[in-house]
């Protein structure tokens, strides 16, 4: 009976939160939802039970899904990313495998000591983004080479020919890729 509260008292607290964030008043969202007003004001409250056939047109009018207002999942909050290491490069995976659209957030180092910088350029299907953080990374995108320095971001069509390295120092980039980027750099990881 105590997790049913929570849950209850969770999608009540979210349902006013999301209307309060879009701006709407209680009027707005009954509107939207095709409630009375006070319908939706005793939801909000508890003064009302929650029924599945409120919910569902609440949930519509919100853009979000059931399973979003009723989550009680406990998802890691601190991410404990571990090292994994590659001639040159270090990276630590900073997003989980759960992320949203699959979008894959990684902290990567380049030390220009431990490897010399790529001979050959690469492709592979999706997008990437990066920013550096420290140093300077030189990116090759087929006949053009771009120098992108700490504060500096880039970003690309991986389909294009790629390779990129440090210079002058290490450097350090936080790069976002999509899911099918992540899975081309993975292979790299495991071969």
């Amino acid at each position: 009976m105590t997790q049913e509260i929570d849950v209850d008292q969770i999608i009540r607290q979210r349902i006013r939160t999301l209307r309060q964030n879009l701006g709407w008043s209680l009027e707005s969202l009954a509107s939207k939802a095709s409630l009375s007003v006070s319908t939706l004001s005793r939801i909000e409250t508890g003064s009302r039970r929650i029924a599945l056939d409120q919910l569902i047109p609440i949930a519509k009018a919100l853009n979000t899904s059931l399973d979003e207002l009723a989550s009680t999942s406990e998802a890691e909050i601190i991410i404990r990313p571990q090292p994994i290491s590659m001639p040159g490069v270090t990276m630590w995976k900073l997003s989980t495998d759960d992320a949203v659209n699959g979008v894959n957030v990684s902290k990567m180092r380049f030390d220009p000591s431990q490897a010399p910088a790529p001979t050959e350029l690469r492709i592979h299907p999706g997008k990437e983004w990066f920013t550096v953080l420290l140093g300077e990374i030189q990116l090759k995108l087929g006949d053009r080479t771009y120098h992108v320095k700490a504060g500096q971001s880039a970003q690309f069509d991986t389909m294009t020919p790629h390779a990129m390295w440090a210079v002058n120092g290490v450097a350090e980039v936080l790069g976002i890729m999509d899911h099918a980027g992540q899975r081309a750099h993975e292979h790299d990881t495991a071969g």
